[in-house]
């Protein structure tokens, strides 16, 4: 998909995130979304997300354990316009938990998504798979590989 063809306002998952600080696949095509001009957002559930993927990158030694803070602490520097997690947005993203019978963290970022109008970016093929079965749900849902900056 093209960026052009993408909301102003984009939702990005730990997924992504993590492909800013870590060299990852598609870690230039993350870094790329960094410079499209378009608002970034993202629940305050990636925070806690990021960090936990970096302690388990620490715990198997693909980082070093100051390495997986200080990336965790650049990641603090994104231009990320963070949302709070509260009660109601937990509700939304219960929903479509239920209804796609999938882990609620990936549903808090679609529920943002839907409810800001914007599209999630993810890493997370399972999860785009998964949308993908709903119409009205993987119009909000783009893998980030998927993505063409030409």
């Amino acid at each position: 998909m093209r960026v052009e063809q993408l909301a102003v306002r984009l939702v990005v998952d730990a997924s992504v995130g993590l492909k800013w600080v870590v060299a990852e696949n598609d870690s230039g095509k993350a870094i790329q979304l960094l410079r499209t001009g378009r608002q970034l957002v993202t629940s305050a559930l990636f925070w806690a997300e990021a960090g936990n993927a970096l302690a388990i990158k620490a715990k198997r030694g693909e980082l070093e354990s100051a390495a997986a803070t200080d990336a965790l602490q650049d990641l603090s520097g994104a231009p990320l316009i963070t949302q709070p997690l509260d009660a109601d947005a937990a509700v939304a993203a219960l929903s479509l938990a239920k209804e796609l019978s999938h882990p609620i963290y990936d549903c808090v970022y679609l529920a943002l998504a839907m409810a800001e109008g914007a599209t999630v970016i993810t890493a997370d093929k399972r999860f785009q798979n998964i949308t993908a079965s709903k119409p009205y749900l993987a119009r909000h849902v783009v893998l980030l590989s998927d993505l063409d900056f030409a």
